[in-house]
């Protein structure tokens, strides 16, 4: 073969052309996220403004075509010619990465996203089309692109907003680079009030045009930092203590903590730098549970109440029950990832870990009553873990991989590749029996679940893994649990709930995804886990079957028969997995040529957190109320 590597196999890409050839580098995806991720690049710009104090309102906009508007009044873009590109400021910060007021000793911003955002250049490179509007003492300056080409030189046109300072920023997402650019409102009006919290003092105004329910301005405006972000998470939960909130500057950082014990089980911690969420923590998060453990430990042993070093308090038994905002604002913060998904600075988690170890210190000296909950609580935990560790090595004995058996009930299939293997939990042993015959042995697990799982929201883990049900799935699956978990012992990477399509089915698949939130959320995050979809009806045309999924579907397909004058000889509807045959079943549910699955994904985790503590948790009021509310909306399976 013909070696033709020479200068000519050497491409330079110009301007935003790197973008475009490999838009995930820098926005991390081009599914439905990565558009996301371009809005908020442009609204974390005006957000730098805020906290830069050059501005106090921020209004998003979106259009009938599906174009964003965000506009704020900071200080405008500037538009004098750079001193290193020779072109306009406004020009150079559109199309050129990595340029803005956020880089160098003389930047615009003291306090922004940091090196690894690039910014807005990157929404101008993934938009079809895009116009930057730069409003600085009263005058006003244009300029336009597609896919981040500048169509003209940047110029100066009439004012006709009356606007004397700020941006406007509109754009339309690229459909040949994100194949769904449909933002959800729900979603881009959390990150927006996530942010007013974080900010404080700022008025968001959000418009949709193409919803019915937002196309009036909808206005978020909040005082209390992250003190009202606890306030909000725990507005339906029981607390034991205020909220602790801790405010101090050190070395040129902020850091504020918002902090509140609850009654559950579960704990929910956000960290933030420089109001960018970090879903995998960092730093900051690091110095702060340091801190926590640390301080909790050190009051207990002053209070008499720790004697034994092996009596020491965990970090998990500290943060049970614990809502936590974490928020620092720093010069020059080091992410990883372009899409920022942690904090990587050192010198911020001992910054973070000696201001909430002081603060906190005295927080406990100074609240007696708040204090002997908080140990009360951890306290408990404790002995719960303790528990649990016992309950864990059980099972861990019990496990493939420790030299014992399978579970009795598992029928396992002969592949051994976890990438090509799936294990089906069914419902029932009648169901058991007809998947064990329908399935495909080579690829395909079963294992029955008689009765309900243990409901995991309700109590700890120790009393989790007594419950047979959930043992044998954990032995089945390989990963072991809580400290013993690892993602790399999975035995299959298809987990696949099949339960019946009525009420009860519905409440098994609850509980089990509940049990694999809580205590194996990884393989949800891995994308292992899903819901089968079995019809709920057979309908017979003629010498004809047709599987019928749900209601809505049969309706729709009694309507089309109606309308071709063809009868409909047999309606047959299924109310359990057991009424099938196995050649049914497979046909129906578990062939992975015509099965219907439903993925599980996590696509908010405070929505998730919420939803699974109103749901199955131990406070009944919330529930109630989520009933009321949509009773309308049940379907009722008479």
């Amino acid at each position: 073969m013909k070696d033709n590597y020479d200068e000519n196999s050497i491409v330079v890409l110009e301007g935003l052309e790197a973008v475009r050839k490999r838009p995930s580098m820098y926005i991390g995806s081009t599914s439905i996220n990565g558009v996301y991720q371009i809005i908020y690049e442009v609204i974390d710009n005006a957000i730098d403004e805020a906290i830069a104090g050059f501005c106090d309102q921020i209004d998003i906009r979106i259009f009938k075509d599906g174009t964003v508007q965000v506009e704020d009044n900071g200080r405008g873009i500037p538009t004098g010619i750079h001193s290193q590109t020779k072109k306009s400021t406004l020009e150079t910060v559109m199309t050129v990465l990595h340029a803005g007021g956020k880089f160098g000793q003389k930047g615009g911003y003291k306090i922004s996203g940091g090196l690894h955002g690039v910014g807005v250049s990157c929404t101008n490179a993934l938009s079809e089309y895009m116009k930057t509007e730069s409003f600085i003492q009263g005058k006003a300056f244009v300029q336009e692109y597609n896919a981040g080409k500048p169509l003209y030189d940047v110029k100066e046109v009439e004012n006709t907003s009356g606007k004397t300072h700020g941006t406007i920023q509109t754009f339309r997402p690229d459909v040949s680079i994100f194949p769904d650019v449909n933002v959800n409102d729900k979603q881009l009006l959390r990150r927006i009030r996530e942010q007013a919290y974080l900010t404080g003092n700022i008025l968001f105004t959000f418009k949709d045009e193409r919803s019915d329910s937002f196309n009036l301005p909808y206005n978020i405006y909040f005082e209390g930092g992250a003190k009202s972000y606890v306030r909000t998470l725990d507005k339906e939960k029981r607390s034991i203590t205020d909220i602790i909130h801790i405010k101090k500057e050190s070395q040129g950082t902020y850091v504020e903590v918002a902090m509140q014990y609850t009654t559950e089980i579960s704990d929910n911690m956000m960290s933030f730098a420089n109001n960018i969420y970090n879903p995998e923590g960092g730093t900051h998060m690091t110095g702060y549970k340091t801190a926590l453990t640390k301080t909790i430990n050190d009051y207990a042993k002053k209070m008499g109440i720790i004697k034994e070093a092996n009596e020491m308090l965990t970090g998990d038994d500290v943060r049970e029950g614990l809502t936590a905002i974490i928020s620092v604002k720093l010069e020059n913060p080091q992410f990883e990832g372009q899409t920022k998904m942690k904090l990587n600075n050192s010198e911020i988690q001992s910054i973070t870990r000696n201001i909430v170890s002081s603060e906190l210190e005295m927080y406990l000296q100074e609240n007696p009553k708040d204090a002997k909950n908080i140990i009360e609580k951890v306290l408990i935990a404790a002995k719960a873990r303790k528990a649990a560790k016992a309950a864990r090595e059980a099972v861990m004995r019990k496990s493939a991989f420790e030299g014992g058996s399978l579970p009795g009930k598992l029928t396992d299939c002969s592949d051994r590749n976890p990438d090509t293997s799936e294990i089906f939990l069914v419902e029932g042993d009648s169901a058991g029996g007809s998947a064990k015959q329908a399935r495909d042995r080579h690829t395909q697990a079963i294992l029955p679940l008689t009765g309900k799982p243990i409901n995991s929201e309700k109590y700890r883990i120790d009393k989790v893994l007594e419950n047979d049900k959930l043992k044998d799935f954990i032995i089945a699956l390989g990963t072991g649990i809580a400290d013993n978990f690892n993602i790399d012992k999975i035995r299959y990477k298809k987990i696949i709930i099949m339960a019946d399509a009525d009420v009860d089915g519905e409440h098994i698949a609850t509980l089990l995804l509940t049990f694999l939130y809580r205590h194996l959320r990884e393989v949800i995050e891995k994308g292992y886990v899903y819901v089968a979809q079995p019809p709920l009806y057979k309908v017979t045309v003629g010498s004809n079957e047709v599987w019928v999924l749900d209601d809505a579907e049969l309706n729709a397909i009694s309507k089309k028969y109606e309308d071709e004058g063809v009868k409909i000889s047999a309606i047959q509807r299924y109310k359990g997995l057991g009424e099938m045959n196995s050649d049914q079943l497979w046909e129906t549910t578990m062939n992975p040529e015509t099965r219907v699955l439903k993925q599980i994904k996590i696509e908010d985790v405070e929505d998730a957190d919420k939803t699974f503590e109103m749901l199955m948790g131990v406070e009944v009021p919330p529930r109630k109320k989520f009933i009321q509310l949509n009773a309308k909306n049940a379907q009722v399976d008479i």
